[in-house]
């Protein structure tokens, strides 16, 4: 009954991502928590959303080799569990007629009989092949971008954007595959010890590799330690502690009183900011655009207490110009570099995406620059390694002369463990 559970669970899960935009870091703790699944059934679930939400397009591309019909014709609810049966095929440790039949059986229940004999044919056929064969079955006869966005389950225009930015990232195009490898792998789960509120040694896990408040775990339930609950401590991709501690480590020279933080929502790097901010005797303004992320930045920030929560446009905010020592800029972005841990991510966005966000960027950066003294410097950060979205905003922001570019900061899933992030350092040059 448990194993029926948590396939069920993960059909639903799945059914609310691409019915209702759902988001899978909302929506499947909350049934995990309604449902009581833990343990070994919501590691059971969780793999099987966020591998087949991963693996969506690579599915796909095999399914529409086996179904007369494709994929595109497919009603959506038995495509879902067509694309949950292949991940336990293919890339879990579950006996084929296991795997058939209890998708078959889910069918069953959720949409009713009439497509049962479809699943089950397809199913069995798909599972004649292991996925190594599959791989060279539906990439033969592509170009190289159209054989990865298959191969590696991206699209195509991400496979472009992502070659692109390695290579304006001072990286080779070879490394392309590892990137998009990377991508489909499960991340471990990081822990931010929030400096003068909890030493990183009372926390479990290992030492992380860049960032002295950093533990990293292989299992467990973080929400459970008592540090995560009471706001001590946080979980926090180790690639964004580093953009924080870019952020307070680029040198002030004079007075060093006022931060920003102009995008803080969801919290994760204002804490980090405010804690370190509290311990130099600086004052943190954490602001937020939308009024419910600003009630998570509140409660990220619950132990900080000299951290101010405000709500506004960062472009339209009431802050005098030049009335901070240092800004933290943590852009809307398209999000390109945290694929591995927002799964369905990758289906949602578009390349039209793309110009609408840069001018959000460009303009929340130039007010970036306006509001600190000259001296002062501004981080400007993206979880997006696409170059119009970095380099490019960069040099649009910054070519009046209003600032002068000091550092590039880059961390790569594939080298360092962590999603793709990029912090340029800008110091304001005097008026």
């Amino acid at each position: 009954m448990a194993v029926d559970l948590a396939r069920l669970t993960a059909f639903e899960a799945l059914r609310a991502v691409d019915e209702r935009d759902a988001y899978t870091n909302l929506v499947l703790p909350a049934m995990l928590t309604e449902r009581g699944l833990t343990g070994r059934d919501a590691a059971l679930v969780t793999e099987l959303v966020h591998g087949t939400l991963r693996r969506r397009g690579t599915y796909d591309a095999i399914l529409d080799q086996v179904a007369k019909q494709g994929v595109a014709k497919i009603d959506p609810p038995v495509l879902d569990a067509l694309r949950l049966g292949a991940h336990q095929l293919l890339s879990m440790r579950v006996p084929s007629h296991a795997a058939v039949s209890t998708t078959v059986d889910l069918v069953r229940r959720q949409v009713g009989h009439k497509p049962t004999a479809f699943v089950n044919a397809v199913l069995r056929k798909v599972a004649r092949r292991g996925l190594g064969d599959w791989l060279d079955l539906v990439g033969a006869g592509l170009s190289e971008t159209e054989r990865l966005a298959v191969v590696e389950s991206h699209p195509a225009w991400m496979v472009e954007a992502l070659g692109r930015a390695l290579e304006v990232g001072g990286r080779d195009r070879s490394e392309l595959p590892a990137l998009l490898g990377a991508d489909n792998a499960s991340p471990r789960v990081t822990l931010v010890a929030r400096p003068g509120l909890v030493d990183p040694d009372a926390l479990p896990g290992e030492a992380g590799r860049l960032s002295p408040y950093a533990r990293v775990l292989d299992g467990g339930v973080p929400g459970d330690l008592p540090e995560i609950r009471d706001g001590r401590a946080g979980v926090q991709d180790e690639g964004s502690q580093m953009v924080a501690l870019t952020a307070v480590d680029a040198s002030v020279e004079g007075r060093d009183e006022r931060w920003l933080d102009l995008c803080a929502g969801p919290g994760g790097k204002a804490a980090l900011l405010g804690a370190l901010a509290a311990q130099r005797g600086a004052h943190l303004v954490a602001n937020e655009a939308q009024p419910h992320r600003a009630e998570l930045v509140r409660k990220t920030v619950r132990q900080l207490p000299d951290v101010e929560v405000t709500v506004h446009d960062g472009r339209e905010g009431p802050w005098e110009p030049g009335s901070f020592d240092r800004v933290l800029v943590d852009a809307p972005c398209t999000g390109l570099g945290a694929l591995r841990r927002r799964p369905e991510s990758r289906w949602r966005r578009r390349a039209e995406d793309v110009p609408e966000l840069v001018t959000l960027q460009v303009e929340l950066l130039g007010r970036a620059l306006s509001l600190v003294r000259p001296g002062g410097v501004v981080v400007y950060a993206t979880c997006s390694p696409h170059a119009e979205e970095t380099v490019g905003v960069v040099e649009a922001a910054t070519a009046s002369g209003v600032a002068e570019l000091e550092d590039v900061r880059r961390w790569w899933p594939h080298v360092d463990g962590t999603d793709a992030m990029f912090a340029a350092v800008l110091r304001r040059t005097a008026d």
